[in-house]
């Protein structure tokens, strides 16, 4: 792991991308301010916005990059550059993380040395509480059961990751950058899958906002951008191609350890 001496706790950068979205940011900065274990660097990317976000997140003492270039995949990405921990934890504006959720975090990534990135699951913040966890759920469950044959592993949930550092550096020159129509998430997961394992945590949960869900629109925008991710990843990442590969590479991890 760059930048961590021998038996040193590895550093955290914490990257969230927004766009007009000042509200929702300042909760979340909150809740990041009151972790157990601060982050070491908080990164706010903003993506062209017109309201306040960006004095936000100078108040509250975060990195602030600007990204010009429309779309999340961009806006996230050079986040991810901009990273100088060891770690990179990803969740978005509309999110509240748990008090412990960095230390949590770390620990997971302490229990998994085999991991080059970890993904958590989510429970949506408004509405009826007994709804609340049963909803995210079924959405959850169906977005990595949809996406495991894709891929042939985990997904990444782009409310609730990290990933090491070198493992993003490895990745960097191949993701989609530069298409603000697909799922910079799971476009992430194509080519992390690859040579680096991801592994799903239990006990990490992140309060997200429903709103992405609260049309019909909305929630056709996100399944076909979804859509869009995987087939951009054909002929070459056809899953009986997929894992093909994937399986010749366990095969040869069987005989070397799995880098990260």
């Amino acid at each position: 792991m760059s930048g961590a001496g021998a038996g040193a706790a590895p550093t955290v950068s914490v990257v969230i991308p927004v766009k007009d979205d000042a509200e929702a940011l300042a909760r979340c900065l909150g809740a990041l301010r009151a972790q157990s274990r601060p982050p070491d660097q908080l990164i706010v990317v903003d993506n062209g916005s017109s309201d306040g976000s960006a004095a936000v997140a100078l108040a509250a003492g975060a990195h602030l990059v600007f990204c010009d270039e429309p779309g999340i995949p961009a806006a996230s990405a050079r986040g991810y550059d901009a990273a100088t921990g060891d770690l990179i934890l990803r969740l978005d504006a509309d999110c509240v993380p748990g008090p412990d959720w960095i230390e949590r975090m770390l620990s997971a990534f302490a229990q998994h040395p085999d991991a080059g990135a970890l993904t958590g699951r989510a429970v949506f913040a408004e509405g009826p509480r007994f709804v609340r966890r049963a909803l995210a759920a079924l959405y959850l469950g169906a977005y990595f059961a949809a996406t495991w044959p894709a891929l042939g592993h985990w997904a990444l949930f782009g409310s609730d990751f990290g990933m090491r550092r070198d493992a993003w550096r490895d990745v960097a020159p191949s993701v989609h950058r530069h298409r603000d129509d697909i799922h910079d998430d799971l476009d992430l997961a194509f080519h992390l899958g690859e040579r680096h394992r991801i592994r799903f945590v239990h006990g990490m949960p992140m309060a997200m906002s429903v709103r992405p869900f609260a049309s019909a629109s909305s929630f056709r925008t996100r399944f076909v951008r979804g859509v869009r991710t995987v087939v951009l990843h054909w002929p070459d990442d056809f899953p009986p191609r997929r894992w093909a590969r994937l399986r010749a590479a366990a095969r040869s991890r069987d005989l070397q350890p799995w880098p990260g």
